[in-house]
């Protein structure tokens, strides 16, 4: 069974000059159990916002998302988000800050120190825990932030451009800890990227949304074995042609744009 569908997803909203837009148009997808899939697509495609009504911090126009064939209807603890700013708390450790959601959530004492222990070591950040935020580098505060999420063991894990805001050294190791922890936990993963690199090299599947109104425009099978190398012929001549066919999508929409 899958984890999540995604079912006829549309989404219109009305933009501050009064027009009408409709951002995403009859998505379909689902993602299975353990499944890692990257969306990719053109900047203001609605990557984030799709991302968002699958977490239910957004309400579809039309539509339904269904966790376990469970629809989902606001946000739950089995869905995970992490975002592109790690958003800790800055007068929490870093202790304090991954055990922020368990402390809300009423969970004892023994199993919130059993979990942080175990995830400490999982995200590397062991003999971090008693640091502030403000005393760490963006890649240890992202690796924090991810950590917080991963906690509480959603059952699918949302993640929206986590790796954007750091250099690129720290994305690359970011990389690596992702895949690692994905690897060991069998995480299932929607993961949104501008960066078709990044989603080659960590992805079983790529989809790719076309420009508003966005859809499906391509699914892309990643078949290559982890550990992957990121100058492997195979990965980079799919870059190539996923870079090829956001510009096909494009030139098709100006087109369509120049016609009405």
């Amino acid at each position: 069974m899958p984890s999540i569908k995604i079912k006829n997803i549309s989404k219109s909203y009305v933009s501050s000059d009064g027009e009408d837009v409709l951002a995403l148009k009859n998505i379909d997808l689902e993602i299975r159990d353990g499944e890692f899939v990257c969306i990719v697509g053109p900047s203001g495609c609605g990557k984030s916002t799709l991302l968002e009504i699958v977490a239910g911090l957004q309400k579809q126009t039309a539509g339904e998302v269904l966790l376990d064939d469970v629809p989902v209807n606001g946000t739950s603890r089995d869905i995970g988000v992490v975002f592109q700013d790690a958003a800790l708390f800055p007068w929490r450790t870093v202790k304090k800050n991954i055990l922020f959601g368990m402390e809300t959530a009423g969970i004892s004492r023994k199993e919130q120190e059993e979990k942080l222990e175990k995830y400490l070591q999982l995200m590397n950040l062991k003999g971090f825990e008693n640091k502030y935020p403000a005393q760490l580098s963006g890649g240890m505060r992202q690796r924090a932030g991810i950590a917080r999420t991963l906690i509480m063991e959603p059952k699918v894990t949302l993640m929206d451009e986590p790796f954007s805001a750091v250099d690129h050294l720290t994305r690359c190791t970011l990389q690596e800890e992702l895949i690692r922890l994905r690897q060991q936990e069998k995480k299932t993963v929607l993961f949104v990227t501008h960066d078709i690199n990044e989603a080659v090299y960590l992805a079983d599947r790529v989809i790719l949304l076309s420009a508003r109104p966005s859809v499906v425009q391509e699914e892309y099978v990643i078949d290559a074995p982890f550990p992957r190398s990121r100058s492997d012929d195979y990965l980079v001549q799919l870059v190539a042609r996923i870079v090829a066919d956001i510009s096909r999508g494009a030139e098709k929409t100006s087109e369509v744009e120049y016609m009405i």
